[in-house]
């Protein structure tokens, strides 16, 4: 019988890797149980306003003798009138429930009298909430204030939260791949990727039969829940999805790669949240900065890792946002051109539009304010 204190050989297969240490912090958070950030000068427990009942948060606020503090990113600083630089900390003493809730992401909160720039620590956390796909307000506490943490606590190092969020993150894999027919009698192979930050799984879509050894068609689309699957009107998204899927029929093939980013890389509960902020009369950027996010929270390294493992590292990219032409080229895949794709113009989306326009830079010079669908090729 072997011995219960001899690893056995394959133990080495199940230590925790940075990115394993990583993913288990972010789903700590998403169930509502706090976690320690072990740093250089000591260790310190973190919880998410967005997820944790009043009862957990009025013993971070009293059990901590008063130091306890609320880090909230920059946007949300800048948007509470503080002349931040980055991160700030807020201290919890006197502080209820519900006024952390609302000095995290209401939108008449006033700005705190007291506060500070945040620490290295404080900045990862914000990082790791963003990554759960939660509100990036955060509840911290130097681990000794509170007494001894229980040791089901998960503990993940600073470095592993730096390393884990910009370093390389699990492997990409293609996992299964299937022929499906579409409407209009569209041809297509679904190639399921997983990988990435959280193991989530990606799709690449390969509409008809894309030649490798010229410049290949391809349309980067943002999951849109409301848009894709409910014809939302409060955006062009799926208008633009059923276009790129024509267009890309139309040359006789390409590939759409549908990535997993809602509400550009804010997830679904907090791009409900804009939604509502924007009904109160706020545009699309603004809501965000609102509930601490930047103008754009997306990425697209991993469409990239996509489609040269697929073969084609030049394209021609179906696209309104010079964000996807240059993050395509800095991963090494050759843009050598770019075709507009206008959405149809709404009462209810016409704002919105605008604000992609003139605030994020994106290129809808084609776009017809009258309501009709206005499509300009350019490259």
């Amino acid at each position: 019988m072997r011995s219960n204190s001899q690893p056995t050989p394959f133990a080495h297969l199940f230590r925790d890797g940075v990115q394993v240490t990583v993913d288990r912090a972010v789903a700590e958070l998403r169930a509502g149980r706090p976690v320690v950030i072990e740093g250089d000068t000591g260790a310190t427990l973190v919880a998410t306003i967005d997820t944790i009942s009043p009862a957990t948060f009025d013993a971070f606020a009293t059990l901590a003798g008063g130091g306890a503090v609320l880090t909230l990113p920059e946007p949300r600083a800048r948007v509470l009138g503080l002349p931040a630089d980055g991160a700030v900390a807020v201290p919890l003493s006197g502080m209820g429930h519900d006024a952390a809730c609302r000095l995290a992401g209401g939108i008449d909160a006033p700005g705190p009298a007291v506060w500070h720039p945040a620490d290295r620590i404080a900045e990862a956390a914000i990082g790791l909430a963003k990554l759960a796909l939660l509100l990036p307000a955060v509840l911290m506490v130097p681990a000794g204030l509170c007494g001894p943490v229980p040791a089901g606590v998960h503990r993940v190092p600073l470095a592993a939260l730096t390393e884990g969020a910009d370093g390389a993150p699990h492997p990409l894999q293609i996992v299964s791949r299937a022929r499906v027919p579409l409407a209009e009698s569209v041809e297509t192979v679904f190639v399921v990727f997983r990988g990435g930050a959280g193991l989530r799984d990606q799709v690449a879509i390969i509409v008809g039969s894309p030649d490798p050894d010229r410049p290949v068609p391809v349309r980067l689309h943002s999951a849109c829940l409301t848009g894709d699957l409910f014809a939302s009107l409060r955006c062009d998204c799926g208008d633009q999805l059923r276009q790129a899927v024509a267009r890309l029929a139309d040359e006789g093939g390409g590939v759409l790669v549908y990535l997993d980013q809602e509400g550009r890389g804010t997830g679904i509960a907090n791009k409900m949240r804009a939604y509502d902020l924007q009904d109160h009369g706020l545009d699309t950027i603004d809501a965000d900065a609102v509930l601490g996010y930047g103008a754009d929270e997306r990425r697209y390294d991993l469409a990239a890792t996509m489609l040269l493992r697929l073969g084609f590292g030049r394209v021609r990219l179906f696209t309104n946002n010079p964000d996807k032409i240059a993050a395509l080229a800095r991963a090494g895949i050759e843009v050598v051109g770019r075709s507009a794709l206008i959405g149809l113009v709404t009462v209810e989306n016409r704002r919105y539009l605008a604000a992609k326009a003139t605030r994020a830079g994106h290129l809808l010079d084609g776009l017809g304010m009258d309501g009709t669908r206005a499509v300009k090729a350019d490259g």
